[in-house]
């Protein structure tokens, strides 16, 4: 056929060729070729000698056109794309070469298997356009910036009611915290918070958005802006009182860690929930304590100083104490106070006017004053209230009389005919 003649070489090689054949012709040396082509003068003597047996074909590689001993296999490849298509659809590559390997003991790399699934149609990028935005250093020891955030999404693909993931990243070194609760507010911020600090200590800063959770929205009063003091939530609050700085983000890309690994997590995190079957907080934050272990030691551990910044909890702080809703109420004459609807009688001898009462989180209420616990009981039934009854009398009506000025005025009607008199 007339397409065997023809011989397929690449720029590399007709330059190699066009270079060697001026060494045949006597026209450069072997060593002015080496310079040329920037090999060894032993592969130059290789080449020629692949040009006088096989004529310009010899310059050709000789593995071209043949199949790799590293190829995979046809079968390998439909296995591969049948588990995918029966398990792990919606992985991505990455994800989905880690479960090969753990799972099935597939070994296949994540750009092969994203060659296989961009063919196949399961996969596909898109880029986006992005603002230009000033790239900020990372913290340079862990605790000294944490990130904190919460993300409200579908976790259980519809097998379990929806909740809100509270998740923590230090800024330094990576590591990830996080648990599950059925709404982002007060409440699960503090215990969230609360079980990062028995783990790892109190960090010297949390970075976060203005939700009303983590920054007020109420207006100062002018006694405040005389002051110079921020109206606080109650998680501002306890921030405070702990000595951690607040810092609030002015949009999501200024806390764009936090960001990342939520994106992250409802990737990877939901599928891996998926393959077990949980459906449950209870089960899914069960299930964190294991995961998110081996997750930092894959993607965390990025370098950082030595030093640790987190500050061990003081053994005469209460964390119970802190993190809670805190509220003053009026202690009355009687010594009775209201909350939340109730009517509690304090017991304890106080000279007290003012109580604060305190809502743990484990949903107790605990009254101090002046940091002391003030004990209490729950009245359950109001006294009744007795209201004198108003003795009903029947109203005559009012006849004036006879030298009444209304009657000597003469502009007064008769009962009888309506006729003035």
């Amino acid at each position: 056929m007339a397409g065997e003649d023809i011989i397929m070489l690449r720029q590399k090689e007709l330059k190699r060729l066009h270079v060697l054949k001026k060494v045949l012709d006597g026209e450069l040396s072997k060593s002015e070729a080496c310079e040329f082509l920037s090999v060894s003068e032993r592969h130059v003597r290789r080449l020629l000698k692949r040009i006088s047996e096989y004529g310009d074909v010899g310059i050709k590689h000789k593995s071209r056109g043949r199949m790799s001993i590293r190829r995979i296999l046809k079968e390998c490849k439909e296995r591969v794309l049948e588990l995918y298509k029966e398990k792990y659809i919606g992985f991505g590559p990455t994800h989905f070469g880690e479960k090969l390997h753990e799972t099935e003991g597939i070994d296949v790399s994540k750009e092969t298997l994203r060659k296989w699934l961009k063919v196949e149609g399961f996969w596909h990028q898109v880029r986006k356009s992005r603002r230009y935005r000033q790239w900020r250093q990372r913290k340079e020891h862990r605790g000294e910036m944490l990130q904190l955030d919460g993300r409200q999404r579908d976790w259980f693909e519809g097998r379990g009611s929806k909740c809100v993931l509270m998740g923590y990243i230090d800024d330094a070194s990576g590591e990830v915290y996080g648990r599950f609760y059925m709404y982002e507010g007060t409440i699960p911020a503090m215990d969230s918070f609360k079980r990062y600090i028995e783990k790892y200590g109190i960090p010297l800063s949390v970075y976060m958005d203005k939700h009303t959770t983590y920054k007020s929205s109420a207006r100062p009063t002018i006694e405040d802006e005389l002051n110079n003091v921020e109206p606080l939530s109650e998680f501002g609050r306890a921030l405070r009182e702990l000595g951690v700085q607040r810092i609030h983000a002015n949009s999501p890309q200024a806390k764009g860690r936090v960001e990342r690994l939520f994106r992250t997590l409802q990737d990877r995190l939901i599928k891996e929930m998926r393959l077990i079957g949980i459906s449950t907080i209870e089960a899914a934050n069960k299930f964190l304590e294991e995961y998110l272990p081996a997750y930092n030691k894959q993607f965390a551990g990025r370098e950082s100083k030595e030093d640790d910044f987190h500050r061990p909890l003081p053994q005469d702080l209460k964390l119970d104490g802190v993190l809670c809703i805190k509220t003053e109420r009026l202690l009355r004459n009687d010594f009775t106070l209201s909350y939340n609807k109730k009517l509690y009688q304090i017991q304890s001898q106080t000279t007290a006017q003012r109580v604060i009462v305190e809502e743990r989180l484990d949903g107790s209420l605990v009254m101090t004053y002046q940091g002391a616990i003030l004990t209490y009981e729950e009245i359950m039934q109001r006294p009744m209230v007795h209201k004198a009854h108003k003795v009903r009398t029947e109203k005559t009506a009012y006849i004036p009389p006879a030298e009444h000025p209304w009657r000597r005025s003469g502009t007064h009607k008769s009962k009888n005919n309506g006729l003035r008199v």
